[in-house]
């Protein structure tokens, strides 16, 4: 018997491993009976610190690149000074229309594969325009300061639940922190049933 499956999902659209997740994550929604209660985050919110970033950078950049390497997608490291609060924002926007998964592909694509800065409305609208939104109206929503709002209260929820990186997904008790960890949380699902 299925259970029906609550994932909560916490994301940072400058994280290059939430890059890494955008490219599976999405297909638990086809083969699990679940469903992701999305908290996008803004800033340096769920990423190291700038401090700690700086010398972290070099390690990482190696460790997306060999990733992308082995998923055989591409990997072009955005604009050190890209703001992902606009995306973040507008990701809000992108749920309640139904374009939650092409919003996500999109701007993520814009920003790792091709390097370009998200944070510039130009590009995220261009983004939006292939996942399916209008330019217009994704741009008013990543400036709007109520969405904007919601990503500080998802990121005071994020740490009440003890979240520390992203990509995180929340599961009850249960939390999977990274790209790497959506095999175990696939696993988890099936044990709870809800596979379809």
């Amino acid at each position: 018997m299925s259970t029906h499956v609550p994932i909560t999902v916490f994301f940072n659209f400058r994280s290059p491993y939430c890059y890494l997740a955008s490219k599976s994550m999405f297909d638990l929604l086809d083969r699990f009976d679940c469903h992701f209660e999305w908290r996008p985050l803004g800033g340096w919110q769920g990423r190291s610190s700038p401090e700690r970033a700086k010398g972290k950078l070099p390690i990482a950049r190696q460790d997306v690149r060999r990733w992308c390497r082995r998923l055989d997608i591409p990997f072009n490291p955005p604009p050190v000074t890209t703001d992902p609060t606009r995306a973040g924002a507008g990701s809000l926007l992108a749920e309640q229309q139904g374009r939650l998964r092409q919003y996500v592909v999109e701007v993520m694509h814009a920003e790792w594969g091709e390097g370009r800065d998200i944070g510039d409305l130009d590009v995220l609208r261009d983004a939006g325009r292939r996942a399916g939104l209008d330019p217009d109206e994704l741009a008013a929503a990543s400036e709007d300061p109520t969405l904007r709002a919601r990503l500080e209260e998802y990121w005071e929820q994020a740490q009440t639940a003890g979240v520390f990186g992203v990509p995180t997904f929340l599961v009850g008790e249960e939390i999977f922190w990274g790209n790497d960890r959506i095999d175990f949380l696939a696993e988890h699902l099936t044990e709870r049933g809800a596979a379809r």
